[in-house]
């Protein structure tokens, strides 16, 4: 098992970009007009004619300042006007990465300081393996970690908290939140219909989708909706037809899973309800699906995987042919990744976030062993985080691409 080491001082945390918003007592954000965007007359004429790298065409130099590492743009701002004029503005330049194709994985893990109780998101640079930190999200600042949940949809860089729970009246809250990692920036979007903590959530075609969790007498919820985030609003959606504070949940083959997981002492069977947006309708999930989840999911492949937390932390699938759940083959995950987990998936490859911020790194590798019948090996490494993350415990984690 390979391990990469980042100590303190190996390691700062860096600023993903300079913060670009101002907070109203509304929550109204102030958007200020970059003038990488648009240069002033005198700043491109007096630009004209120097190169981006001195014997490169500008296209060829341009793809190579694009690669440059978030953390070297302070030092290389200090090049040329060219490279200050690139680099000084996170939103210019990730907007020309996506304008070139660039795709790079970026695991954002929302956690609590276990002393503190402040909230905070760190961002991790899968290619670099250096972290970031994000401006502060625009909500109050008494609210339980666990309540809220996260969906993103990786390929437009952009993540979407919603709901979560007061901590100083224990009501939850219907509050909406959208990052956009090309602008580094959130913003307050409209509310949900209902107030809700502890649910379910999933992207499916690039609607958010919520369902279940505890309402604001702290009772068990069925109502759903689903966010369009292009309009910015919500509307319902079928009930589940059953009360349920969400453990897990996935989308997988375009439905939503929904699962209450296993609770001690193991006496009744968990339930599960799995939603089609297609037809608005929602129906029991499979046995084996639900009585075999026993940890933290991810899609990979098309396949449903789970980090389980009772065998030995092995990563089993899901065969939907047989209705049962088969371990892989590799190790079980790294002994440093302690709970409580935070597990999300970007390509073919799963992250689980542990306590601290050690990142184990699962590659997924398949194999195909029939026509008709994959399986599938792990191979793990360890990132070790700073020691200043020491304190923070990880509730949600998100890969987005940039």
């Amino acid at each position: 098992m390979q391990k990469v080491r980042l100590s303190s001082e190996q390691a700062p945390v860096h600023k993903l970009g300079d913060s670009q918003m101002t907070l109203s007592p509304k929550f109204r954000l102030a958007v200020i007009q970059s003038s990488l965007l648009n240069p002033s007359p005198e700043l491109e004429l007096s630009l004209r004619g120097e190169p981006l790298i001195p014997g490169l065409p500008d296209d060829v130099a341009l793809n190579c300042l694009l690669r440059l590492p978030v953390e070297s743009h302070a030092t290389c701002r200090v090049v040329c006007k060219r490279w200050h004029l690139l680099l000084r503005n996170k939103e210019q330049f990730f907007t020309r990465r996506k304008e070139s194709g660039f795709r790079d994985p970026w695991l954002f893990v929302f956690a609590t300081d276990k002393y503190t109780r402040k909230i905070q998101w760190q961002v991790l640079d899968l290619t670099h393996y250096s972290w970031h930190t994000i401006p502060a999200m625009p909500c109050k600042d008494k609210v339980c970690l666990q309540g809220f949940r996260c969906a993103s949809i990786p390929r437009e860089g952009t993540l979407f908290l919603c709901g979560g729970m007061g901590s100083d009246v224990d009501c939850p809250l219907d509050l909406v939140l959208k990052y956009d990692m090309q602008k580094n920036r959130w913003t307050v979007m409209n509310k949900m219909i209902t107030a809700r903590s502890s649910f379910a959530s999933g992207v499916i075609d690039g609607m958010i989708y919520v369902a279940g969790g505890s309402s604001s007498d702290l009772f068990e919820l069925d109502s759903a909706e689903v966010l369009d985030p292009v309009k910015g609003s919500w509307r319902p959606i079928a009930n589940m037809g059953t009360d349920m504070v969400a453990y897990d949940a996935a989308v997988l083959n375009g439905k939503l899973l929904v699962t209450e997981g296993w609770l001690w002492p193991f006496f009744v069977s968990p339930r599960g309800q799995v939603y089609d947006p297609k037809t608005d309708n929602w129906e029991s999930m499979a046995v084996g699906l639900r009585e075999g989840w026993t940890g933290s999911s991810v899609v990979v492949y098309g396949h449903l995987f789970v980090v389980s937390e009772l065998e030995r932390m092995k990563l089993k699938v899901y065969n939907s042919n047989t209705d049962s759940w088969e371990p892989i083959e590799g190790p079980p995950l790294p002994e440093q990744i302690c709970k409580p987990f935070a597990v999300n998936a970007g390509d073919s490859t799963i992250y689980v976030v542990g306590q601290n911020l050690r990142v184990a790194v699962g590659r997924i590798s398949r194999l195909n062993t029939s026509e008709k019948k994959w399986s599938f090996r792990v191979k793990w490494h360890v990132v070790d985080a700073p020691e200043s993350f020491s304190n923070l415990t990880p509730s949600s984690s998100q890969v987005l691409f940039a």
